[in-house]
């Protein structure tokens, strides 16, 4: 299928598309061949200053979006989730040519993500509510949530389309305006949604994108002044710089989904086959370009030659190829950094002496592509089990013993997702409780759903997204205390 024509590549400022205040351009890149898909216009801090006055000026008393009733938000936003659905393949085909991920994963994943999460937060608009307290004394207590402001919103190159939804979705739900920065590697979805809010019917100001690079346009998002929390999703490297922005600046709220090297934990009672399949898709999928990636695989000495066999055999039939076409499993890397990066972990993985099964190096001669990798006999010391790969490399690691395994999945900096594989109920909910981390799967990988709150524990980040949970992180509770009178007059 043909790559789709570029409709934006302006920043979207108070409803209309703007040129950057500098004049500059970046290009955002094919990652199947290297070259240049087109050039998108530079935000910075000047930019994030006119979409911070246009936000100001949306959150005013009295202003149309302030006024709103809140099962209008709702409609509004079940509005541009229609219009998504409407532009579903066109959405797709753009994410595809941007990213590098597998059009049927674009197609069948990442824009339904974004009418989903919509059409989920579209439905809390009008229930967002308060309570009373019964206090002690003469008196009438209630809050009242209220949106926090103008929020400033940063996300990866992974999912452009899911984490757009992720953010905006509560923020514009809870009645907020917000300022995005989409990653520099895959800007066009962002951008081109941008004419999906105006058609929708949101009022100016509400939703401005402003594509540009974290180190000038990121940057000043974290450290304005005026704006009132920022949520962040990337490395946990840069969530500590926008921790300490937000600390040298104004103490907006910050919530981060940073990075993680998350065991998938496999039992010997376990049914061998299963486990594979998920262990592979848990690793594999998007490339290895996940957070919550099964970056650790635990199996259990009983089994761990078959494992490693039946993993092996699984690995080497991955299809990787044209994005485009129907039968390509996955596509390149994202960009010549990550592709690089990647390639040096590996070389790590075997100088430090762990087996190369299958892959191991460059597929092709153009593009990011990297073979589908598996190494064994992988010692927790290790880089390539300590450090985050976000490749397409799988780790499998030894074990004996279920209290073994709890400690050694939870020696990690991080604590973002964690799996265990097992027939026994009762194994299943002592690891699971045992395990440090913020989302835990038993007998499946990779299942984020809307509804149910994601995030870390550790270095892996702050806050939650999703759920009501994520949603009550874009508003403040004000108390009111009301002196009820002794006597009427």
């Amino acid at each position: 299928m043909a790559a789709p024509e570029i409709k934006y590549t302006q920043l979207f400022i108070n409803n209309e598309y703007v040129n950057s205040v500098s004049g500059k351009t970046f290009p955002t890149i094919n990652a199947t061949n290297g070259q240049k898909i087109c050039d998108v216009q530079e935000g910075d801090k000047a930019d994030v200053d006119k979409a911070v006055v246009a936000a100001r000026e949306a959150m005013k008393v009295g202003s149309t979006w302030r006024r709103m009733d809140a099962s209008q938000r709702g409609r509004l936003m079940n509005k541009f989730a229609d219009l998504v659905e409407r532009d579903l393949e066109y959405l797709a085909r753009l994410e595809t040519l941007d990213n590098g991920k597998p059009l049927n994963s674009s197609r069948a994943g990442d824009v339904p993500v974004v009418s989903k999460t919509m059409r989920y937060f579209a439905g809390w608009a009008d229930k967002v509510c308060g309570k009373t307290i019964p206090v002690d004394g003469d008196n009438f207590c209630y809050t009242r949530r209220e949106p926090v402001g103008v929020c400033g919103a940063i996300i990866p190159w992974n999912f452009p389309l899911g984490m757009f939804a992720w953010k905006v979705a509560p923020a514009l739900c809870c009645g907020n305006a917000i300022i995005l920065k989409p990653a520099e590697q895959t800007p066009l979805t962002a951008i081109y949604l941008g004419s999906l809010f105006k058609e929708a019917g949101f009022p100016p100001g509400v939703v401005n994108i402003i594509p540009g690079y974290g180190p000038t346009a990121g940057a000043a998002i974290a450290e304005h002044m005026d704006i009132d929390k920022v949520a962040f999703t990337g490395s946990t490297e840069v969530g500590k710089l926008i921790q300490q922005a937000s600390g040298k600046s104004n103490l907006k709220r910050v919530t981060l989904e940073l990075g993680g090297k998350s065991p998938l934990i496999v039992l010997a009672d376990s049914d061998i086959d299963v486990a594979v399949n998920w262990a592979h898709q848990a690793l594999f999928y998007n490339m290895g370009q996940v957070c919550t990636a099964g970056s650790r695989t635990f199996v259990q000495e009983e089994m761990y030659d078959e494992f490693v066999k039946k993993a092996t055999d699984i690995a080497k039939k991955r299809v990787v190829g044209n994005p485009f076409d129907a039968s390509t499993e996955s596509g390149p890397q994202v960009d010549k950094e990550q592709f690089d990066k990647i390639l040096e972990m590996i070389e790590s993985g075997k100088k430090e002496g762990a087996k190369l099964e299958c892959g191991g190096g460059r597929k092709g001669d153009q593009g990011y592509f990297i073979q589908p990798t598996v190494f064994s006999n992988v010692t927790d010391d290790m880089r390539i089990a300590r450090e985050e790969i976000f490749g397409p490399v799988q780790q499998i690691i030894k074990f004996k013993d279920v209290e073994e395994v709890v400690e050694r999945a939870n020696r990690t900096l991080y604590g973002l997702a964690a799996a265990v594989f097992t027939n026994d109920i009762n194994k299943a909910i002592m690891v699971s409780n045992r395990l440090q981390a913020g989302t835990v799967w038993v007998n499946q990988y990779h299942n984020v759903d809307v509804a149910s709150p994601f995030g870390g524990y550790k270095m892996s980040g702050s806050g939650r997204e999703l759920g009501e949970e994520g949603l009550h992180e874009y508003s403040e509770i004000k108390t009111v205390m009301i002196k009820i009178p002794e006597k009427t007059c």
